[in-house]
């Protein structure tokens, strides 16, 4: 851990691992900081900091203002119960075979029941009430939650009782299998965009065209599709964006395209290899993947070997769906396997749990495939973790999870730039979570006196249990919205032509006419895999069999009738806004190959209600577009694209829903 007495915190207490800690120390990475990064040292003002816990003493070094004089007497909010959503198996189960309408029904009809106005609204659940007190008489700021400290300058590592907690729980609970001495150290962010901005701050160096040698150009490792805010923050930096393939995991490690391949056939001539790799390894943003732990191990060897920083990014961790690696496992959907062998401890993605691999202390957690972290064996992965998709995207709250050493540079950049996050954002998160004179993660519950009052009846906070239980909950009903969404789209992956024509066999011998059969063919529109983690559907639409695909691809224009598609969706009686592929394509050559053929489906942020018809119009929109024969309805669609979308009601409200891809 980096120098507590420089942060202004005690240290947690020791724990017994770390008493009897003989794995090995993690690598020494400090070639890989960038210049400005080596030359930070510690804040100078920040330092003090340490002293102004001392009892009795008058502060007369800091420029605080007085806490008196803050506006805020108390902060309070109606919280939800840990328990409000109810959650989804941990393991792998047969999913419902493509006729079962009565499962379709049954999810139908839970996710009816979670509109607004219904009676399992999200409004009219059980809720508590939390209340930070302004001071609270307690002397420990590692169990000291109260706006006199939450909204006071403060050290860059974190709120205390909430930087202790979410140092615990990524310790104990998040990464029990860390392979290196002592585990990872944490430093809270304001979201994972600020968390990956600091990485890049560093671990690269600026370049520019004007003023430097290409030979000093470095690089950034993506996948071959990806989120772009990570390829839009590397740019200006002046990074060669490298795209790595994928598969439906995510990144591989091997064969052409794959990550071996991209290193050893590097063209110096357009810059230094790259070092440092950016991946969303869980739910990848947009293609839902997950990468399993045994291809996690053959990316890890291959950065190792060349000496690659790994930042995993990963919002979508507890979000993975177990009833998605049945449907796409096609042993398990063959009518001779009713279910996974019950006696082998697997993960949510099918792959065995290693056997001699600490338990989390959670089920749940133990069911998920684990973090880079968990075979980092050198101390080069860097995790980003977020409150977003938890709580709240408006919460900016988040931690980097890595080595004690590169967090400590991390916090020098935090000194002198955001310091830390909100405060009252801190305050609350620790407040629900933690409750008032918590004294680490599973207390005993307890009498206390102190003005606080946490997430739970009785006024005590969730503690890691409550957490984890609303961690499931919340995979229960992202995973019946995906169940929901892609079962309707199934119906609807063929166009189903019918026709007559005269028999080919000559009349009966009564001398009847010719009979006619009827001729029926299925031609696939779009296709897709069922998402096992994440919040989207990575939907590929099969252009290479609409009617007009051959006068398209003959004038170069296929993107052209991909695009077409894309507006003939926001169009009534569609009216369906979806995220075309080229946006997460992180190259020309990639967006002009290969990204006009998908399309990206958000089921999560669409209200339950609104979720099946919207998903009906979306399949129905397909249908309608390959019963244009006719070029020049093309044309016209893409040509009054301007006038048609100002013209529009709701679409504005739509691309709202967007939001950052």
């Amino acid at each position: 851990m980096p120098n507590s007495s420089a942060n202004g915190l005690a240290p947690p207490r020791e724990t017994q691992q770390d008493a009897v800690d003989d794995r090995p120390e993690p690598m020494d990475l400090s070639h890989h900081l960038s210049r400005a990064t080596k030359a930070r040292a510690a804040s100078s003002i920040k330092q003090f900091y340490k002293y102004f816990a001392i009892p009795g003493i008058g502060q007369l070094a800091g420029g605080l203002p007085n806490n008196y004089y803050f506006p805020f007497d108390t902060l309070e909010a109606k919280v939800a119960r840990p328990e409000r959503w109810q959650p989804t198996p941990n393991k792998p189960v047969d999913p419902p075979s493509d006729g079962d309408d009565d499962k379709l029904d049954g999810v139908r009809r839970r996710m009816a029941g979670l509109g607004v106005g219904a009676k399992d609204s999200p409004l009219n659940q059980p809720e508590d009430t939390i209340t930070v007190p302004h001071t609270a008489r307690q002397s420990d700021p590692l169990k000291k939650i109260d706006l006199s400290t939450a909204l006071q300058y403060g050290t860059a590592q974190g709120y205390p009782p909430l930087y202790y907690f979410i140092r615990q729980f990524t310790q104990q609970n998040m990464h029990p299998n860390c392979p290196y001495k002592g585990g990872p150290e944490v430093i809270l962010t304001c979201g994972n965009t600020d968390g990956f901005s600091k990485v890049l701050q560093a671990l690269t160096n600026e370049w520019s065209e004007e003023k430097d040698w290409i030979r000093d150009k470095e690089g950034l490792l993506v996948e071959e599709f990806c989120y772009m805010n990570a390829v839009q923050a590397g740019k200006p930096r002046g990074l060669n964006i490298v795209p790595v393939k994928i598969d439906d995991e995510g990144l591989v490690a091997e064969g052409k395209g794959g990550l071996r391949d991209v290193l050893e056939s590097w063209d110096y001539k357009q810059g230094k290899r790259p070092q440092l790799m950016y991946t969303v390894t869980m739910g990848q943003n947009p293609t839902s993947g997950v990468l399993s732990l045994q291809r996690r191990r053959d990316i890890y060897a291959v950065c190792s070997e060349y000496d690659i920083i790994i930042v995993e990014d990963d919002p979508y961790w507890y979000l993975q769906y177990p009833t998605s690696t049945s449907t796409n496992t096609t042993t398990t959907s063959h009518q001779g396997n009713q279910s996974f062998n019950p006696e082998v401890d697997i993960m949510a993605n099918g792959e065995p749990r290693p056997d001699d691999w600490k338990s989390s202390g959670f089920k749940f957690l133990d069911s998920l495939v684990p973090s880079f972290v968990s075979v980092d064996t050198d101390g080069r992965v860097i995790r980003l973790d977020t409150f977003s998709k938890t709580v709240a995207p408006g919460c900016r709250l988040g931690w980097i999870t890595a080595q004690p050493a590169l967090v400590e540079r991390l916090l020098r950049i935090t000194e002198t730039s955001t310091q830390q996050p909100s405060g009252f954002v801190q305050s609350m998160i620790a407040e629900l979570i933690l409750g008032p004179d918590h004294d680490g993660l599973n207390d005993p519950k307890k009498t206390h006196a102190k003005g606080g009052k946490g997430g739970l009846p009785d006024g005590e906070g969730w503690k890691a249990e409550g957490w984890v239980r609303w961690l499931e909950g919340l995979r229960g009903n992202y995973e019946r919205r995906m169940q929901h969404m892609c079962k309707i789209l199934e119906k609807g992956k063929y166009q189903v032509k019918s026709g007559r024509r005269n028999s080919l066999v000559s009349s009966g011998a009564d001398g009847s006419d010719d009979e006619e059969w009827s001729v029926v063919e299925k031609v696939k529109i779009y296709d897709f895999d069922w998402p096992v983690g994440g919040m989207f559907i990575w939907f590929r639409v099969q252009f290479e069999n609409h009617p007009l695909y051959h006068s398209f691809a003959k004038s170069n224009e296929l993107g052209r009738l991909s695009r077409a598609l894309w507006i003939f969706w926001t169009t009534k009686p569609h009216l369906v806004l979806v995220s075309p592929g080229s946006i997460f394509s992180p190259t020309d050559e990639i967006r002009e190959r290969d990204g006009w053929k998908y399309f990206r489906l958000c089921f999560a942020a669409i209200n339950e209600e609104q979720l099946g018809p919207t998903s009906e119009r979306l399949s129905e929109g397909v249908q309608a577009f390959w019963r244009i024969k006719d070029r020049r309805t093309i044309e016209k669609l893409l040509d009054d694209e301007e006038q048609s979308l100002e013209g529009r009601a709701g679409v504005a409200h739509m691309a709202q829903m967007i939001g950052p891809c």
